[in-house]
Order: structure tokens, then sequence, then C-alpha cells
């Protein structure tokens, strides 16, 4: 039985029959004894509650009563401990308010009884205290899976703190005690709260309230608790097992007996009836100075007087327990230090595929994860055994935690195959975790589909250095993409539907479907409201609108010639580069050219990177511009009515994904904006949500895509712009490959062997590369007034003393360090000098200083950018992009901060350009505008926004084993 069975079996005892007592038997109770106080009782009572925390009483420290000589004598004893302990509890309520003032501690009561009486008590001393009530009122016939329903409610209710199941005993079976939480069990019921308090581990669970009313007045008798016996009539369940534990933990001498006995009662100091049904206790059974102790009913009549029992000092334990799990809960809410147990790794030479060492690494749990880092089990959302979403209250939670560095890794101008910038940010991180015992997280973009199909193939990082799974990092992930494309392509769909319906129907047909009749009533949504006063128009009643006001809603007259909205799709397709729709017959003849995007090249990706909120995604996804009217007016996603079902389809996917590293280091995957026309950085909620989890004295650290000059200089402009963040150290990515090339050397394609200059030891190239391109990156970082480390990763085809040179003219070029890594082949402790290097760096004063206000105008920033960061002499507008400039600046989009389109090859817009090139002007073709994310792209040469596959793409080499469901072949 369990304890509520026990107390609500006890409710229903019939009314003893009446005996005389003897002198000095001291008889408490919730109901009617077979021993009533008379006049000739003689008992005695010490006024001390027992602690709802520790399970002990503090009868020694409480001043003994006098001896009761009227009847109701232990009633006013049990009234003014009540009354104690609810001051006490009140005490611990205004304490832990002032430290919360936020914080209203609630206990949810689950009814399906007839009995309110004690129900009420529970109301009427949660009221005294100061708790809030809630209360859920079910069927006394109600079924076992209607309380569960209840009860998983509450459980993950965060305004619910204590949950009393007012139920009938038949309805308190194992599985429903059992489904409540334990923090949230104040009755102490649940197998796992019995256990705690078994083993002695209180920090948690709680004691049963009975037992703890039966325990403060056993500790009230003049008899010292240590050796004394006590009988428990009916001691199953909880209640009895609690009840032993704490009297044996009090040093008392436990009997049991399923009733009444004469032969042990005669043995006992002390005989505490629990069991159901009649239980009379003659006085000739008692030894002298025996205390009683009855739970029968909370409440009882007396002759048609009601009298308060011992239910009321148990209501008030119970709201004690209830206060103490406010108050654990509201530390829970605190920063928890982190746990992380950092996975091994076992390099092996030579260096296995990256898929053969993924699968050969067995991740955490993720949810294990989660805890080691401090996450509460509500702020994650599984997706699978290896990832998961992290909720965004996560911020509220640590608003007050102080942020950790914020270190940025971003690379010299790459080679065609890249330099293994994400290889570094893991390898740091694993060395700053696994083998310094720092706090640390990596951030990074989610690749697309496409490359990974394509050229590219994975972006996990590399060797032992990577994200795992690999396989779920490079594929669907938790869908963000998926939904980044479903959300574009529905604005897409609306346009057309929307220019086709304003073409063929009048002004008046059009409202009216617009603004329907339903059941008789015709109303504006939100969305239209928001139009309406947009437009200037305050009315809100459909049909009081004048007809030019009519017109003014329903007529969006976009300019087919001026949609600037493409339609997307995460596959490298390039005959989508240029498409005519609404070839149709039922489009009625509305053709018109466009074309698709890659995914990762939506604003809508755009603005999830840099998006601080659900709110503010909202909003920027609302302004989204799509075209223009025939008029030259901006036309919005919120014109067309659909940013609300945009919100909809991106509501997880803002919540960064939760993966790890080989060694267990924590990771963020979020966000992957196309680096050549977008800013080219993951996501400024991954950044956030990291620096808070890892404390002031950890490490967040996040990529930027290409070299310094684009990813970094965006990241430094647009991002930290966004996000209020500032960084305190910059890695710069260099590898001997590329700094040959930048020294000279021949060109570097994908899928062609590398030129003998680049595998044989060649100084020259390297200390040209070094002088040229390396030295200009490190000079962009200083710009901004950040630290420089600088990370040289290491092939196998690098010679020693080309490693010592890099290192050297890094560090003569004004790097704080430069370090070689190797954690392709070694992991984290591959690192290890680079970590150090960081560490020492993050130490130092940041200066960060943007390039450019915002109040500066959109030619200077732009001329700015070219002249002090890419090296150009000047820029040369074209007619049209002035004229977008012109048309920007009217419609006061002036501020908006500038994100070059350009090529990632070169300083300048030429890719074939190497090292560091001079004496060139950078033409801007066209200008642009995302301003749902929030900045103004020139063009400068030809962008392509929609890759295309190579005569051999890389999913030749990508199969499935049908029978172990095993990957193979990617990258």
């Amino acid at each position: 039985m369990r304890l509520s069975t026990l107390r609500h079996a006890c409710r229903n005892l019939p009314t003893p029959s009446v005996h005389q007592p003897r002198t000095g038997v001291r008889v408490f109770g919730l109901a009617k004894s077979s021993l009533p106080l008379g006049p000739s009782s003689n008992s005695q009572l010490l006024l001390r509650a027992a602690s709802s925390v520790s399970g002990t009483t503090s009868a020694e420290k409480a001043p003994k009563l006098g001896k009761q000589t009227d009847g109701p004598g232990y009633e006013n004893t049990i009234s003014f401990s009540c009354r104690e302990n609810v001051q006490r509890t009140k005490e611990e309520m205004v304490a832990l308010q002032r430290g919360h003032p936020a914080l209203k501690p609630t206990l949810a009561i689950i009814q399906a009884d007839e009995d309110d009486r004690l129900l009420e008590l529970n109301k009427k001393m949660a009221g005294k205290i100061g708790l809030n009530v809630t209360q859920i009122c079910l069927p006394r016939e109600c079924t076992e899976d209607e309380i569960i329903e209840e009860v998983l409610k509450l459980n993950e209710d965060p305004r619910v703190h204590g949950v009393y199941l007012h139920l009938p005993p038949a309805s308190l079976t194992s599985r429903v005690l059992n489904t409540l939480r334990p923090e949230k069990d104040v009755d102490g019921v649940s197998d796992l709260n019995v256990g705690r308090l078994v083993r002695g581990d209180m920090n948690q669970g709680f004691i049963p309230p009975l037992a703890n009313a039966v325990m403060e007045l056993l500790a009230r008798h003049d008899t010292p608790m240590e050796g004394r016996t006590v009988l428990v009539v009916g001691g199953e369940g909880p209640l009895g097992v609690a009840l032993q534990c704490l009297m044996q933990r009090r040093g008392m001498v436990v009997l049991h007996s399923r009733r009444s006995s004469e032969v042990l009662q005669k043995q006992a100091n002390a005989v505490v009836l629990l069991a159901a049904g009649h239980m009379d206790v003659p006085p000739t059974w008692l030894r002298p100075g025996t205390a009683v102790i009855h739970c029968g009913s909370a409440l009882m009549t007396d002759h048609g007087m009601e009298m308060s029992g011992v239910g009321p000092l148990t209501a008030a334990l119970r709201m004690q327990n209830v206060v103490q799990s406010s108050s654990r809960w509201a530390q829970g809410q605190q920063y928890r230090p982190w746990t992380l147990r950092s996975l091994k790794l076992q390099p092996l030479s030579p260096v296995p595929s990256d898929i053969e060492i993924s699968r050969a690494q067995t991740p955490k749990p993720v949810d294990q994860l989660a805890q080691e880092i401090g996450l509460l089990q509500e702020e994650t959302e599984a997706y699978g055994r290896t990832k998961a979403k992290v909720r965004l209250s996560l911020l509220d939670r640590l608003r007050e935690q102080p942020d950790g560095k914020y270190v940025l890794v971003a690379g010299i101008t790459p080679t065609p195959l890249g330099e293994g910038k994400s290889t570094v940010v893991i390898g740091l991180v694993q060395a700053l975790s696994a083998h310094l015992k720092l706090n640390s997280f990596a951030c990074l973009r989610q690749p697309s589909q496409g490359p990974t199909f394509g050229v590219k193939g994975g972006a996990a990082g590399g060797g032992y250095a990577q994200v795992i799974p690999m396989e779920e990092f490079n594929l669907h992930l938790t869908g963000d993409i998926h939904a980044i494309t479903a959300a574009n392509n529905l604005v897409a769909a609306a346009i057309d539907a929307r220019m086709l319906h304003e073409a063929t129907q009048k002004d008046k047909a059009l409202y009216s479907r617009l603004v329907p009749s339903v059941n008789g009533v015709r109303r504006f949504s939100p969305i239209q409201i928001a139009r309406l006063r947009r437009l200037g128009i305050s009315e809100i009643d459909p049909s009081a609108l004048m007809p030019q006001e009519v017109s003014s809603f329903v007529r969006l007259d976009l300019d087919p010639a001026k949609v600037t909205w493409q339609r997307v799709v995460d596959t490298n397709d390039r005959f989508l580069r240029k498409i005519t729709v609404g070839q149709a017959s039922t489009e009625k003849g509305h053709v018109r050219e466009t074309q698709f995007d890659i995914a990762v090249a939506s604003e809508i990706m755009a603005i999830l990177a840099l998006a601080d909120g659900l709110g503010d995604m909202k909003t920027r996804l609302g302004r989204m511009v799509v075209g223009s009217s025939r008029s030259g007016q901006p036309v919005t996603a919120e014109d067309l009515g659909v940013s609300g079902a945009l919100a909809v389809l991106m509501k997880d996917a803002i919540k960064p994904t939760l993966m790890q590293t080989l060694e267990g280091s924590p990771v963020f995957v979020h966000a992957g904006p196309f680096a050549n026309i977008a800013h080219g950085n993951s996501s400024v909620l991954a950044d956030k949500l990291a620096l808070k989890l890892v404390g002031e004295d950890g490490f967040v650290v996040t990529e930027a895509g290409f070299g310094a000059d684009i990813g970094m200089e965006k990241f430094f402009n647009i991002k930290c712009r966004a996000s209020g963040l500032r960084p305190n150290v910059v890695v710069l990515v260099a590898t001997v490959r590329a700094l040959k090339m930048h020294g000279g050397g021949p060109n570097v394609s994908a899928g062609s062997p590398l030129p003998r200059e680049y595998i044989d030891e060649n100084l020259s190239l390297v200390v040209k590369g070094c002088s040229s391109n390396l030295r200009k990156q490190i000079q962009i970082a200083h710009l901004f007034g950040v630290p420089v480390v600088v990370a040289l990763n290491v092939f196998k085809t690098d010679t020693q003393a080309e490693i010592d040179l890099v290192c050297q003219m890094a560090k003569e070029s004004g790097a704080s360090d430069a370090v070689p890594c190797h954690h392709w082949a070694r992991g984290g402790r591959g690192s290890v000098e680079l970590a150090q290097a960081v560490k020492q760096a993050g130490s130092q004063p940041s200066h960060f200083q943007f390039l450019y206000s915002q109040e500066t105008p959109i030619v200077e920033k732009i001329r700015m950018i070219a002249q002090k960061v890419y090296g150009a002499d000047d820029i040369e507008l074209s007619p049209e992009a002035q004229a977008k400039i012109d048309y920007y600046n009217q419609q006061g989009y002036g501020k908006l901060p500038i994100c070059m389109a350009k090529t990632h090859l070169s300083l300048s817009h030429l890719p074939e350009k190497k090292g560091t090139p001079t004496g060139f002007t950078l033409p801007i073709r066209d200008i642009r505008a995302s301003i749902g994310a929030g900045f103004i792209y020139p063009l400068v040469g030809t962008m392509s926004t929609m890759p295309g596959l190579p005569t051999r793409p890389c999913f030749y080499d990508i199969d499935l084993d049908p029978v172990t469901e095993e990957i193979t072949g990617l990258f």
C-alpha cells in the first residue's frame, strides 16, 4: 500500500469503542481513539516540528509543555505545532521569493474524491503560507489513464512545483504514483523517493508528510527517542517503510503488527496505529506513559462539533515540502558546473577514412551529454539517440550568467580544396575540453546536401577531429534546411498565386475572397489588420472600407519583372538556374522567367542565422522584400499575408542542434548561410547559448566561411552587430599548400593530382605566400582590434622546415602566436599547443571595433571594405548599382550593414589573382538587399547561387548496405 492509499483507507475508519484511559497515557490522533483524552488524562507534549529536509526532529531544542488537564488539550498542542510549522514555512517562502521575485510556488491537486474536507484543509493551509493552488477535478470513477494524462501534464508544467493526489485508494496504483516526477512528489510516495529515504539521501527526495507528523509527535514525548520501543500497527507500504527508517535513524526499536496485540503493546513505549479497520486499544494493554498515535480521518466530528486533528500538521508539512521543492527548482535554474566525460581516442596510422573513424567511436547518448554540460531535461528535444534540439528558454534561465571567451576561426584565402577550418575548430575544442579540462563548445554550420553529393563531400571535420555521427551531420540532421526550403517555396507560391488572382479578378470579387464571410461574419485576420495599418487605414470593419481603400488593400500590384524572390532546392541542379513558370493552361498565360537557388542561399537561411529569438525571426520574416510594385514600392512577405505561416514552419528550425565530437565535446550545429552572397556564419543563437553554458572561464569556438576577407569581415560587421557579442580571439587557419599557391605555385583544382611543388619542400614559395596573403589576413583581423593566433593545419607532405618557417613569419607579421596543429592525425592531443595559445591570447584585452558606422553612407561602406580589406584602389559603380543605392536610401535602408558578394578564391574580384593583389578597382555591377536578414549585398562579378554537378559527383561513391544499414563512401 502507498502512503496516499493508507491515508485514504484510514480516513473511513469506524469510530472505535470508548474506553477509560489509564493515567499517564498520551494520545494523539487524527480520529477519536478508544483512549479519548478526558479530564483525567495526563498527557504531555513537546512542541517542535520535524524537519522535512533532514528527516530528523528537533525535540531536544523545544520547550516541554506542562501536563494537559482538559479534554481537547492535545488538539491545542497540535494547533500550536501547526502554527509553528506554518510560520517557519512562511519565513522560508519569504526568503525564497526575496531571491527569486518572479517565482510563484504552486501546488497542484488532482481530485477524484467525494470527501472535500481534507482537500479544503490543504487548500486553506496553502493559502496561509502563500502558495498558489491549482485544482484538477476528475470524476470519482476516473480511469488510471485519465489520471496519468493529468499527471503527465503537470510533470511538464514548469509553474507547478508539487502535486498532491487526492484520489480514492483504488486509484493510487503503482503506475500512477511512479508516473509522477519525483521532484514534484511532495507526498514522497514514488518508488524513487521511498528509495532515497531508505538510502538516507534526502537532498532530492521528500519525507511523507504523515510520517513526518508522526515523528514530530513522538519527539514531543517525555521519553528520550533513542532506545524507545515503538509498535507500528499496519505498517505496510511506503508510510510504514518511511516510519521505520526515520525511527531506526533516531535509535528506536521498531515492532510491527498487522493488528492490535496485547503482548506487543505492553512492550511498547509508543503505539502508532496505521492499519485500516476497527482498532480498539484497551487501556489495560498499555504500559503507563505510552504515547498512542492514531492515524485516522483528518477531520472528525464530535457531538456535532468539528475538531481538527493531526491533519493540519500533516498538511502544514506537505506545504513545507512544496516550498522545499520550489527552492530546489530555483536552485536548479542556476548555472550548473560541467561534469563532462571525454571519450577516449586511439588514433591509428595510417589514418583511416573519416567514416571509418566516426563509426569506430561510440558517442554518448545525447541526454547524457546534455546533463554533463548543465542542460535541464526540459531544455532538450531528442532527435534519436545522438542529437537533440535545445530550447531557447535556456537564454532566460541563464540570463545573468557571464559569457565565456568567444573565439572565431577564419582562414587565409583558400585553395579550391579548402584548408580545414572545420577540423581546426573541432580539434581546438577537443584539446580545450578533453586535455586542458576547460569548458568549450564548437559552433558549426549545417552542411548543404548540394556539396555533400556534388564536389565537396562531407563537412563534419576530418580524421580524428570530427562531429559524430558524421552521417547524420552531413545528411538531414534535424530537418532545418528542409524547413527553410518549405518556407521559401511557400513564399514563391504565394507570389505567383497572388499575381494570378489580382490579374483575373475585379476588386470586389478579390476582396470577398480575401475577407470571406464565415458563418455569416466577415472579419480581417490579424495579419490583414497589420496591412491595413501600414496603408494608413484605421477601420477594422470589412464592410466599412471605401472603394479606394478596398483597392489599396487587395492589390499588391507586383511587377512580374521586379520579383526578386526565387524558389530553392537543396541539390546542385544547374538546369534550374533559369526556368519558366506558368506554362500550364490553368495559369491563363501568366508566364514569367524565374530561377532556383540552392536552399542555403535563401534569405530565410540568413534570417535563421541572425535572429536572436522566435519573435525577432518572425519580424524579420515579415519584412522580407519579395519584389516591387509597378509604382516602385517594396512588397513584403507580410503584405502577402504569409509571415505567420513562415514562422510556424520555422519554429523548430530556430533551435540549435546539439551533437558531439569524437572526444565527447559538445557541438552546436545550426544554420548554414551561403558565404558568397550571405554572411557565411553559423547562428547567433547557437553562439549565445554556448557562451552561457561554458561559463565565464570557458571557450566558444565558431567558424566563419571562406577567407578572413569574406567570412571574418562579415562576422564582425554583420553578425556581431546583430548579436551584440564581441570576439576575444581570431584563429587564422593556414596551410603550407595554400601559402605555396599564393607564393606563385601552379593552380590547384579539385579532382586533379597536386603538382610536385605542393608535395616537395619549397621554402621560396612558402616565404612569398606568407609575405603576401598570410600577412594581409592578419592585418585584416587587426583592423577590428582582435588578437590573432595562426593555426598551421599540418599535412603529411609538409616538412619541418616549412612548418617552422610559417610559424616564424606569422609572428613577425603580427600574430600573437603561431603553432602547428596535428588534430587530423591525433585528435585533440594534436591541438593542445593551439589551445594553450588561444587561452593565452584570450586572457589579453580585446579592443574590438567595427570597420564602419551604420550611419556611413552605402557607397562609403562599400569603399571602406574594398580599400581596407581587399586592398583595392577604389570602387566602380555601374549605373544599375547607383540607381539601387538611391532607391534603398529612399526606402530607409541606408543604415544596413554591407554583405559583399564576391569570389572567395582571391582578395580581389578576380579568382585567378592570388597572393595580395594591388592596383585594381573593384567593380560593383549590381546591389541587392536582404531586408529581413538586415543587410545590403553588392554583387562583385558574377555570383552563381545554384552550383552544378561535376562530371563525376560524390554520389558515385555513396551507398547503403541494406542488411546493416551502414552508409559507405560519405567522405
